[in-house]
């Protein structure tokens, strides 16, 4: 094989997205191109630059890049006799350069996929091919965020249309209200794991149902049901035209609900009554809830329901009063919406949250659907969301880690490993965090020239250096750190003790409110006191939240407790060096050990829902000035004289030891394996 024939190789498989030495060759091919499709190594490659292919110290490269890529790809399983498994989510974040993700749930289920991989567990995924998934924001002249959506040119990248043996798309149709679509999929190599992408943007449909898999949360709830249909019955009738026969369906998040329905229409269709039909659909399906607000989850009108499953009810030849009855907590009240988590819920054997908080939340959401169990028995579990290491840890991170302890980290499972770190000096993790803060502020100095949203920094390298980055929810409370403004100016304002910070996410399109609290903090950054040391970073995507997450010194996060899931961009900080400062929410209450980072506001309880948002928003508000004011920054400036602040380098040996391992992507993986794949019965 040519250079060029095993770069399109590694090309073909998204595996090259956590692997910093194959991206390195797609840059080199031609650096400017590559950095302007967004690191998409098919441009890469169709404008390579000759001399570089021809290059022998790149060819060989190239050579050792791709044995490691077979390496990968031929190694032995990890995980012996593990279940079959087919998972469908809405949206994966795979890559800043296919953007097929909204927010943390899609990234989420991008790191799920990319552990299943390395771990070799035989895993399918299934989502949407958004052609508009992820958009790009700019900003008018008032900052306020404005929205356009690049379409994605599947002939531009690692994806290829699913074809019949006889060279056409593979298609399925699936009934919407009384009409057939047709839906075919894309495929995406992810290591070892397979992911098929619905597509219903093709000349076969009607025009009102070509844009259903375009774009994600959108438009109202005549589209959003249409869509989930395609997603959980169109998913499973295109698994069944792959032939493949999983021995789990895994539905994260109640958006893929209805793919339990058409296992049981399946069952029905082979000849079981209702009970063998829905005992046989419990026994083979397992169910993941984020959304720890009722109004968040999925309802959708009984008439609605009715006329949008009119086909589909006639297929599984079961009432319309039935039908209804699996998404509803009382089958019998003919006003109660139709909730895709209810039939979640009902028809799986085992159901979860994503961190120990947000389980006690949804038992408390859903225990009127168990009126025979007390609360702690309500059957919903806790599996705490991780992150895959070896995306979300920087280069010159993994290049540190192998030149001082002589360990790919970002593979190690076991928590011994990352405990070496601890014999490093105090010198040598106090580099380390500063060259990667340096990093970061030469890539915010170029990132921002290139803004609609005019900034201009004056970012001190050595100055305490905060990162807020995230979606634009009004319940993350991203303006929360200058609710006191004059408290917060001193702070921004003290020369013995600098202190930057640096914002980005998006709001959502619709979400005028997130808009707002974006502007806001741009106005802030324009104050005296402020201007130059808070910088709102614009078209946040993955390539930023790596940026970020490995150059920040603190993470901060102050959701309104109870609404974050999980939350794990502070997970991804720990790796680097970085101090999580956080409420006690999500993840956070399970990482926090008062030693490695700071927590704000106070200690959770069992009651959640109930504090005055005003109140809670103002306590909070004081516990982040006090931690920053007592505890942050003091730790921070106080030196010995070496110029040193040892009691923060301890605090970083703490993080960097005891959370990454714990909290990665694979061990949340194998806890899905053992506690929700796995069953007996």
């Amino acid at each position: 094989m040519t250079s060029r024939d095993k770069l399109e190789s590694i090309a073909t498989n998204l595996w090259w997205t956590w692997t910093p030495d194959a991206r390195s060759l797609f840059r080199r091919l031609n650096p400017e191109v590559y950095r302007a499709s967004d690191d998409n190594p098919r441009a890469a490659l169709a404008t390579a630059k000759e001399e570089v292919l021809n290059d022998s110290s790149f060819q060989d490269d190239v050579d050792a890049v791709y044995q490691r890529y077979r390496d990968y790809m031929e190694r032995t399983p990890q995980v012996e006799d593990a279940p079959e498994t087919a998972y469908f989510c809405m949206e994966y974040g795979l890559h800043e350069s296919m953007p097929l993700y909204s927010g943390g749930l899609g990234v989420l289920a991008g790191d799920h996929s990319k552990a299943a991989s390395d771990l070799g567990l035989p895993f399918t995924g299934i989502g949407l091919f958004l052609r508009e998934g992820y958009f790009r924001q700019s900003f008018d002249a008032d900052g306020w965020q404005e929205a356009t959506y690049p379409v994605l040119d599947p002939a531009k990248h690692p994806v290829s249309l699913v074809s019949e043996g006889g060279g056409d798309p593979l298609t399925v149709t699936v009934p919407i209200g009384t009409h057939e679509i047709s839906v075919r999929a894309w495929k995406v190599a992810l290591g070892h794991t397979d992911l098929y992408l619905l597509d219903t943007d093709f000349d076969a449909n009607p025009d009102e149902y070509r844009p259903l898999t375009r774009r994600l949360y959108q438009g109202g709830d005549h589209e959003r049901i249409r869509q989930e249909i395609v997603l959980g019955i169109g998913g499973l009738r295109m698994l069944r035209a792959l032939d493949v026969t999983p021995d789990v369906y895994h539905a994260n998040e109640g958006h893929c609900a209805f793919l339990m329905l058409e296992l049981l229409r399946e069952r029905l269709a082979a000849g079981d009554d209702v009970a063998e039909a829905e005992t046989w659909v419990r026994d083979r399906s397992v169910f993941t809830t984020h959304t720890p607000v009722m109004a968040g989850h999925d309802h959708f009108d009984p008439d609605l329901f009715s006329e949008a499953m009119a086909g589909f009810r006639d297929e599984i030849h079961l009432s319309n009063h039935d039908l209804l009855g699996y998404g509803r907590v009382h089958t019998d009240d003919h006003e109660e919406t139709f909730t895709m988590t209810v039939l979640g819920l009902k028809l799986s054997r085992a159901a979860n949250g994503v961190s120990e908080l947000n389980g006690h939340v949804a038992r408390q959401q859903w225990e009127d659907l168990y009126p025979d169990r007390p609360l702690d028995e309500v059957p919903i579990d806790a599996i705490t969301n991780g992150v895959h290491l070896p995306t979300w840890t920087a280069g010159p991170a993994r290049d540190f880690f192998a030149d001082h302890i002589h360990v790919d980290l970002t593979e190690a499972q076991d928590p011994d490993d990352w405990a070496a770190l601890a014999d490093l000096s105090d010198e040598t993790l106090w580099d380390f965090r500063c060259s990667l803060r340096e990093r970061l502020l030469n890539y915010v100095a170029e990132k921002v020239q290139a803004q609609s949203l005019p900034m201009h920094p004056d970012l001190d390298p050595e100055a305490l250096t905060i990162g807020f980055a995230r979606r634009f929810a009004t319940y993350k409370r991203a303006p929360l750190l200058f609710r006191d403004r004059e408290r917060a100016r001193a702070l921004f304002s003290d020369a013995d003790r600098p202190l930057q910070i640096l914002y980005a996410g998006k709001a959502h399109p619709d979400d005028d409110a997130g808009k707002e609290f974006i502007r806001r903090i741009y106005a802030l950054s324009q104050e005296a006191g402020f201007e130059g040391k808070v910088v709102f970073l614009e078209n946040y995507d993955m390539e930023m939240g790596r940026m970020l997450t490995s150059g920040c010194d603190v993470w901060l996060n102050n959701p309104r407790r109870p609404l974050e899931a999980s939350g794990t961009s502070g997970q991804k900080v720990a790796a680097h060096g970085g101090l999580n400062l956080s409420v006690l929410d999500g993840w956070w209450p399970e990482g926090y050990n008062g030693n490695n980072g700071w927590a704000i506001g106070p200690e959770p309880t069992g009651d959640y829902g109930t504090a005055d948002p005003e109140v809670q928003d103002e306590q909070d508000a004081a516990s982040l000035y006090r931690q920053l004011e007592e505890g942050v920054l003091p730790t921070f400036y106080t030196r010995n004289d070496d110029g040193l602040p040892t009691d923060w380098i301890d605090m970083m040996r703490e993080a960097m030891t005891g959370v990454p391992a714990p909290f990665s992507a694979k061990r949340m993986v194998l806890d899905y394996v053992e506690e929700m794949y796995r069953h007996d019965g």
